[in-house]
């Protein structure tokens, strides 16, 4: 017995032996290689980590115009385990921060390594900052942070969205191209210990942030300009409940202009309402189009020959029977004999009934999808509408003329806009685009690069090149010529559709529209503007939106260097219209030399010779106008 006995103590003896020497060999090994993970281990344990703010990248226009940026700015991080007085301390940032006392208690309370005050002590003023910092509380910090800024406020304001709390993209691009525009947050690491003490044998530590990619546009701020400013304009003088526009490129599909009213000022995003800042009309709202679709029934019908617009005759007598419905022309006993470029002109509804005939049901039906309507253009922007358009098998004959000319076929501005840029630009129908490029933060490479993509070949160039002549007559002398500009080629068309609301027209409620497409012998720019329900006014698109795109255009084509033309198809005049004439180089002449049969003068200084003059030569101006010459004495050869 004694013997087992010593026997067992010798093996208890052993094992602990062995046992004490795997602990030394265990320690030596951690020692010795897993030194450096066990010390991140534990330094996870002490650091506490305060972010340090991503730039996100800027958006600019197609000329590196600014229209988006982050601004340095400061916000307040705590470690609720370095402070003490946790009631005092919350007092004193809700004073500072005009916030509620309960809710940055239950913030700096929490048992979390840091807490950022988010909201309330987000993006703070230089007053907020300084007055936090003279408070010198403890475990209250200031770190850096980002603010998302617009330097135009409501300029393009629905396209380019708005960013949150957090700089993340809630709406238009900032949306759309959230993930290309953030950057990479980085942090400064700070050692603490259990108690909140700083561990000063641990060196701090950070890690840098980057800044997100810049978005580059295909907009074109002045042309954006112009834009909004007459829209602006024609928001005080009708008062419409909403008006938008879009200028595009016909020959690449680029977007060098989209405006909606009413706008927001994307700085202050949270006192708007969520209608008018999530809503980019151009894109978003859909509504029949009226007039402005027959450019589409009429390249159809040239492109199939059931029409020669020149030779062919067609009697409007004021109305068209289909299907036993009377569809009426918009002057009281019709146009007359017309041919049918002068049914396009004179905007003939009973004419496009008989368009709608002659092209038949299913091929008016497939030139409709084959232009795009009733499906999405698949423009880079959130929001799209598709449309709405009959099924084939829906279609009947008089779904067939109302969809002619406009009416029964629900359509947004950016499907109208592609459609009709195709009818002008050879028949090349474009996917429509708004970014132009996606460029390096630093060295402003180009890291991707849009490229203008032709979906389909919907009309032939002989074609367009007649759609183009038609386009022109309608401004120079048809329903257009509110939009004709002297010494510029413009070709168009205007649209009154009447507004509809649960399957039934609305009273004196109108879409009114034009669409104008310049310079129409070589098409540089397609201008669509739509106002809805504007008052004060006789309600045609003819008398109301022409003159404003005529107002656009004609600041805008000088902006692009397109030339003027001395030769144009001459504008016929109503009998209360003003004619213009341009305005001659008096530049030079004596004072007894000046004359002209359209214009007055006011002479301006001393002298016998002209040396200067406004407006100058080449210009036009109305009948009757004031030409400003001034004089000197010396003769200008």
């Amino acid at each position: 017995m004694r013997r087992k006995s010593w026997n067992r103590l010798k093996i208890i003896e052993y094992a602990g032996y062995l046992l004490f020497g795997a602990i030394i060999c265990k320690l030596m090994y951690l020692q010795s290689y897993k030194q450096a993970e066990i010390g991140e281990k534990a330094l996870d344990l002490w650091e506490r980590s305060f972010p340090i703010a991503a730039s996100r990248g800027s958006i600019v226009d197609r000329n590196f115009g600014v229209l988006a940026y982050d601004i340095p700015s400061t916000s307040v991080m705590v470690v609720p385990s370095q402070i003490d007085n946790k009631e005092t301390t919350a007092m004193t940032l809700s004073n500072i921060l005009n916030a509620d006392y309960q809710t940055i208690l239950t913030k700096i309370s929490n048992h979390v390594s840091t807490q950022k005050l988010n909201p309330e002590g987000r993006l703070l003023t230089e007053e907020e900052e300084l007055a936090i910092k003279n408070a010198n509380l403890g475990g209250v910090y200031l770190v850096r942070d980002v603010k998302r800024h617009y330097p135009n406020h409501f300029f393009l304001s629905q396209v380019l969205g708005f960013t949150g709390v957090d700089n993340q993209g809630l709406s238009g691009l900032e949306l759309a191209y959230d993930e290309i525009l953030q950057g990479s947050s980085g942090s400064l690491n700070i050692p603490f210990d259990a108690k909140g003490n700083k561990i000063d044998i641990v060196e701090e530590s950070w890690t840098s942030s980057g800044s997100g990619n810049i978005l580059m546009l295909t907009i074109d701020s002045t042309i954006q300009g112009i834009i909004e400013r007459e829209l602006n304009n024609a928001m005080l003088t009708y008062e419409p409940d909403q008006a938008w526009a879009i200028a595009m490129n016909p020959n690449t599909g680029e977007i060098l202009a989209m405006v909606s009213k009413p706008d927001f000022d994307p700085n202050d995003y949270q006192a708007y309402d969520i209608e008018v800042i999530n809503r980019n009309l151009p894109i978003f709202n859909s509504y029949e189009p009226g007039s402005t679709f027959k450019i589409i029934s009429f390249a159809a019908a040239l492109n199939e020959n059931v029409i020669d617009m020149e030779n062919e005759t067609y009697m409007d007598i004021g109305y068209e029977i289909v299907n036993g419905a009377r569809i009426k022309s918009w002057k009281a006993g019709g146009h007359g004999l017309q041919t049918f470029l002068e049914v396009l002109q004179n905007s003939s509804n009973p004419g496009f009934v008989e368009i709608s005939r002659r092209l038949g049901i299913e091929t008016l039906y497939n030139y409709v999808k084959a232009f795009g309507f009733g499906d999405k253009t698949n423009i880079d922007l959130v929001g799209e509408s598709s449309g709405i358009f009959f099924s084939l098998d829906r279609m009947s004959e008089l779904e067939a003329a109302t969809t002619a000319f406009g009416q029964g076929i629900s359509l947004t501005a950016i499907q109208l806009v592609s459609a009709v840029s195709a009818t002008v630009n050879g028949g090349y129908l474009y996917e429509p685009y708004i970014t132009k490029a996606i460029l390096h933060p630093l060295t402003y490479d180009v890291l991707y690069e849009n490229e203008p993509k032709v979906v389909r070949q919907v009309i032939s160039e002989e074609t367009s090149f007649k759609m183009r002549y038609a386009l022109e007559h309608v401004v120079a002398l048809g329903g257009g010529r509110q939009a004709y500009i002297e010494g510029y080629r413009i070709g168009g068309k205007t649209g009154t559709a009447q507004k509809a609301k649960n399957g039934a027209y609305m009273e004196n409620e109108y879409i009114l529209s034009f669409i104008g497409v310049a310079p129409i012998d070589n098409p540089q720019i397609v201008l669509y503007i739509a106002m809805d329900n504007p008052t004060n006014n006789i309600q045609y698109g003819g008398t109301v939106v022409a003159p404003i795109a005529k107002k656009c255009l004609t600041d805008i084509l000088p902006y692009m260097n397109i030339p003027t033309v001395t030769e144009q198809l001459p504008k016929t005049y109503n009998w209360n219209e003003i004619k213009s004439y341009m305005v001659d180089n008096y530049i030079g002449l004596s004072v007894d030399d000046v004359d002209s049969k359209h214009f007055k003068f006011v002479f301006n200084g001393e002298g016998d010779y002209v040396v200067s003059q406004l407006p100058m030569s080449g210009t036009y101006m109305k009948s009757g106008g004031e030409i400003w010459l001034y004089l000197g004495n010396d003769e200008i050869k």
